[in-house]
């Protein structure tokens, strides 16, 4: 087997994915302040940049991965499950912080976006960056917007929550461990809530919870603005 057929195998993304994950960590154990998985994405594009690697070839490997997303989402219901009298006992508290979040979340977004002058593509690529990465591609697709943009937005608006978003809510004093996940969960999805959940169960259970909620809540007010959209 020469270099591009072993290139072309899942096998490559598989390997490469773990190695650049497993040497971000050993840096990270080093330097605290470098996130793995932006160390690791970072890795992995120059590598693919400096070689000359097409992407398909990675993504052979990479969409195996992918599959995995699955269950190591479900499995955040165990934590959810475990407090769930808690979430249960502040239930309305939270349903109301997530709704104002995700709605905050969009209309930063839309002046982020109007500030900078921004295309219209632009902006309805990134209206939905806050929720997990599937509801916002798909969000985007049924909006006009570019999928593919969604999807690098949503994973650095992810990445900067889990490495800056505790960071700055403690430093403004902020210590309920309820607020600090419902705040990551709603504004940094998955990537924000793997970074709690090392921390705090309570926290990350907190933050799972409101990863999916959020989803929904976010689902449904895109659906007077696709209309509006439409007319």
């Amino acid at each position: 087997m020469n270099l591009q057929e072993w290139l072309n195998q899942p096998l490559f993304g598989i390997a490469l994915s773990v190695i650049a994950y497993a040497a971000a960590q050993l840096i990270h154990q080093r330097w605290r302040w470098l996130h793995p998985l932006f160390l690791c994405s970072g890795f992995i594009i120059l590598l693919l940049l400096s070689f000359q690697i097409p992407y398909e070839a990675y993504k052979a490997g990479g969409d195996v991965l992918t599959l995995l997303l699955g269950p190591a989402t479900v499995a955040l219901g165990v934590p959810i499950y475990k407090n769930f009298s808690l979430i249960k006992k502040h239930i309305l508290s939270i349903l109301v912080a997530i709704t104002v979040g995700s709605l905050m979340s969009i209309a930063s977004a839309a002046a982020l976006v109007a500030l900078l002058g921004g295309s219209r593509e632009i902006l309805l690529s990134m209206l939905p960056k806050s929720v997990s990465s599937p509801i916002a591609i798909e969000i985007s697709r049924q909006l006009g917007g570019l999928p593919e943009l969604t999807a690098v937005l949503t994973v650095l608006t992810g990445l900067f929550g889990s490495m800056f978003g505790k960071k700055l809510l403690t430093s403004l004093k902020l210590k309920n461990g309820i607020a600090i996940g419902v705040a990551i969960g709603t504004s940094s999805h998955g990537i924000g809530t793997a970074r709690l959940i090392k921390d705090s169960e309570i926290q990350g259970s907190m933050s799972g919870f409101a990863m999916g909620v959020a989803g929904i809540i976010t689902s449904v007010l895109f659906i007077p603005i696709y209309w509006w959209l439409s007319n």
